[in-house]
């Protein structure tokens, strides 16, 4: 970087930052370059998932999170960031570049490194102690920041619907040509590995929470907490939405993504994200018309809760390292 930027242990210091972002089946489908003043996001295209995400929404999405998590981790380290989305017409996996300058970091911001480091995707269940009308409306508050709409499913009827194209979905998938298969690659993953799922944060078996299918997963080991059998999982539904569904719009709703999720981690929350509803195009269609009546385009859905007490710490799951997703621009120092 030029004078006045980021030194370099700054800028792998984000960068492995924004590498913990959620992603669809952990695929970490993204690549940094940097330029002489700026850091850029790439869509890492060999990583998208044919069969799971055949029109690329779900790749768009988790480049969008690991693009907000850039953007808070140069916040909490003190830099300031302007982001130009989609730059390069010529180029349509050039997401994003992202300027860094100085600015003192908020005590806010610098929280949000540690929920960073914190954020898990919880696919066990939840307590059954609500999560608080406050706590929603601070949601919808950080999504509407980054142009999205968070929507909580509070409506019986709504909630019905949502969670029947969930289980329609999930039918629907495991008909799909190659799916199968492609699970079972990204999946059940062992120690060592960079990406995919891991087995220690997948279910064991097939399970519901609240009426919410999580999706199945192969090889999980993942166990319930012991208050499941006897606890009703609270937890609440919210379906991240933008008014169009072009690149920028999904890009966008990953950033949203990516800041509720860190608001209710700092919270003290659980969460995870559900994709599956929305990477069928009949029961995406559901969602759009039987949840959000006609009004708006949904893009991912989240769920959110207060953990268990006696649930145990997750670990984190793996990530791809910092040098293996990083090159030069043109005109850049080495």
């Amino acid at each position: 970087m030029s004078p006045g930027r980021p030194d370099d242990g700054t800028i792998r210091t984000a960068l492995a930052l924004a590498g913990r972002a959620p992603s669809v089946h952990n695929t970490q489908p993204w690549l940094w370059r940097l330029g002489p003043g700026s850091v850029h996001l790439v869509a890492d295209e060999g990583r998208r998932l044919p069969a799971t995400d055949p029109d690329g929404r779900d790749l768009l999405v988790s480049c969008g999170a690991a693009l907000h998590h850039l953007r808070a981790a140069f916040a909490g380290l003190g830099w300031a960031t302007r982001v130009h989305r989609l730059p390069n017409p010529a180029d349509p996996t050039h997401l994003a570049a992202v300027e860094p300058h100085p600015a003192a970091a908020t005590d806010e911001q610098i929280g949000l490194i540690s929920a960073i480091g914190r954020r898990r995707t919880d696919r066990r269940g939840y307590s059954s102690w609500p999560v608080p009308v406050q706590y929603l409306d601070l949601f919808a508050e950080r999504a509407a920041e980054e142009g999205v709409l968070a929507i909580p499913v509070t409506d019986g009827g709504h909630r019905q619907a949502l969670t029947a194209a969930i289980d329609l979905a999930a039918v629907e998938q495991d008909r799909a040509d190659g799916y199968g298969s492609e699970l079972r690659l990204w999946t059940g993953r062992g120690r060592g590995a960079a990406d995919g799922v891991p087995m220690s944060a997948a279910p064991a078996a097939a399970v519901a929470h609240g009426g919410v299918r999580m999706r199945d997963f192969s090889a999980g080991t993942l166990t319930p907490s012991p208050a499941d059998a006897y606890e009703d999982d609270a937890g609440a539904l919210l379906v991240l939405a933008t008014s169009g569904d072009d690149a920028l719009s999904r890009l966008r709703a990953g950033e949203a993504a990516s800041a509720v999720l860190l608001a209710a981690t700092a919270a003290g929350m659980a969460t995870c994200p559900l994709s599956q509803p929305l990477e069928v195009p009949a029961t995406r269609a559901a969602v759009r018309d039987r949840v959000l009546d006609g009004s708006a385009v949904p893009q991912l859905v989240l769920r959110v809760g207060w953990p268990h007490a006696s649930a145990a710490p997750l670990p984190a799951s793996p990530r791809r390292p910092v040098a293996e997703l990083l090159t030069a621009s043109p005109g850049a120092a080495p």
